[in-house]
């Protein structure tokens, strides 16, 4: 699959957050927002159930919460 950069809007704590994650934690916070944007153009399915289809996809690649809450702390 081909990876490629692009650029998206987010409000300032989310940028902070963001940046002061961990190399591991921003590859799977990158993985995670990727598999919302393809579930979100693609699918016709609730927003609620895509959410949890991604929680649940993320937490199977180790994504847990504890790890989102402590990026979230870190601010």
């Amino acid at each position: 699959m081909e990876i490629r950069t692009i650029t998206i809007r987010v409000n300032a704590e989310v940028a902070r957050i963001f940046e002061a994650a961990s190399d591991e934690q921003r590859r799977k916070l990158e993985a995670l927002l990727s598999l919302k944007l393809t579930d979100a153009t693609r699918s016709k399915r609730p927003l609620e159930e895509v959410m949890s289809e991604i929680s649940q996809n993320a937490q199977a690649r180790g994504l847990t919460p504890e790890i989102l809450d402590s990026i979230h702390h870190q601010w």
